[in-house]
């Protein structure tokens, strides 16, 4: 019988949970800030929204997905990212009904099969968010100056935004010709998976991760050659934004995305050369998935990765974990007593604990020190007589009387 995790998931134990409360407390305070609300989608849905939305020449779905077929004979994915799913919903709802933009964001466990390696998980958990409704650049500038934001603020200082254009379908076309002639010559040395896409979709030999193809592709044709004036302009406008609120960035013209329903804005977020976030622009996925021609906009970052960037650069996450009070007793009335203050304490807005393992007081207070609680106090049967206590602040020894009957004056003395 194996019982070890499956391979490529790793379990958020207890001593963590304070960091990824952390980071997603940050990202929801800022998305509210945005006026963004959050969304919650199906962990699984039906296959073709993923090979019709994401594209069927991408590493995604030719590699990637977790597909099974349920007893009803339906062919089911587990989601391996969060915008096909979340544009389903605004379709599915009629959300283009209400007024727009429509801004939404969430956090999912997203699930691809590749391989493992630091940082790079076959179940991982994403923010993403996604703005649906609006054309103007000045959206697309404010979701990256959401991450960008966001990022700077959990303490990855010196980011680089890097950003591209896709162009339009018709821009596409342009370039895809081009790019085809350029690798024409090399057609032979390209991995198998490449040469399926040259004729259905080369631009996604940009993005393969194969040596040779790398190599082949390094001085290949740029899709900023190829932009229409529209595409160009949309371009434009959002160098102008993030140059209002003062982002920097560089124009890297190789930026593809590893999926296909990016058009015109791409963009990159790296930390030292690592991607901790990255997104564009959409303006045909909803129409392609059966709802109004309506342009959108999202981008998406992994909590493991960013996690671990935080942990490997010594960037300190405040900790919550900790206990506001540890009630020690000795003896059997006071145990009792000690259940009922803590109980009382609790509804008051206190985080608090006592000894369920009949520890002795020199355990119990070592086991305090462990929980990191802010203060304890012992109750015994002399506190008991007079109805009052000392609280000892753990962080300096100083100790406090407080009246056991008035439990208000406890919380005054802890908050």
């Amino acid at each position: 019988m194996n019982i070890q995790a499956p391979k490529g998931t790793k379990d958020m134990l207890p001593k963590d949970a304070y960091k990824w409360h952390y980071v997603e407390n940050k990202f929801r305070e800022l998305s509210e800030q945005y006026g963004i609300k959050e969304i919650r989608t199906p962990m699984f849905e039906h296959t073709e929204l993923f090979t019709r939305g994401v594209g069927e020449t991408t590493d995604v779905v030719q590699k990637e997905m977790y597909t099974f077929e349920d007893k009803g004979g339906r062919s089911i994915t587990l989601k391996p990212e969060g915008t096909a799913p979340s544009v389903r919903a605004f379709i599915e709802s009629s959300l283009y009904n209400e007024a727009q933009p429509t801004k939404l964001y969430y956090f999912i466990p997203a699930f691809r099969y590749e391989n493992v390696q630091k940082g790079r998980l076959r179940q991982f958990h994403q923010y993403g968010v996604e703005i649906f409704g609006s054309q103007e650049a000045s959206i697309d500038a404010e979701g990256i100056s959401i991450a960008m934001r966001a990022l700077d603020e959990l303490g990855l200082k010196n980011l680089s935004l890097n950003i591209n254009s896709l162009g339009c379908p018709d821009c596409r076309k342009k370039f895809n010709d081009a790019l085809k002639s350029f690798l024409k010559e090399n057609y032979d040395d390209l991995c198998p998976t490449c040469k399926s896409r040259f004729e259905r979709n080369p631009m996604r030999i940009l993005d393969c991760k194969e040596e040779k193809c790398k190599k082949i592709a390094k001085n290949a044709p740029t899709i900023l050659d190829y932009i229409c004036d529209d595409c160009k302009n949309h371009f434009e406008e959002l160098k102008k934004y993030l140059d209002a609120i003062g982002i920097k960035y560089t124009i890297d013209p190789y930026i593809v995305r590893g999926l296909d329903y990016y058009t015109k804005t791409v963009f990159e977020i790296i930390y030292k050369d690592l991607t901790v976030c990255g997104g564009g622009r959409y303006d045909k996925l909803i129409e392609e998935l059966g709802g109004p021609d309506m342009p959108a906009f999202g981008f998406a970052a992994g909590l493991e990765r960013l996690i671990m960037t935080l942990e490997s650069e010594g960037i300190e996450i405040p900790r919550s974990d900790y206990v506001d009070l540890y009630v020690g007793a000795m003896g059997d009335d006071a145990k009792i007593e000690a259940f009922k203050i803590v109980n009382a304490l609790r509804a008051k807005g206190l985080k608090c604990d006592s000894d369920h393992m009949n520890r002795s007081v020199k355990a119990s207070m070592k086991y305090a020190n462990k929980t990191g609680a802010r203060f304890t106090v012992v109750l015994g049967e002399n506190e008991l007589q007079a109805g009052t206590a000392k609280l000892k602040r753990m962080e300096d020894g100083q100790q406090f009387e407080v009246d056991l009957k008035d439990l208000d004056s406890i919380v005054k003395v802890v908050k």
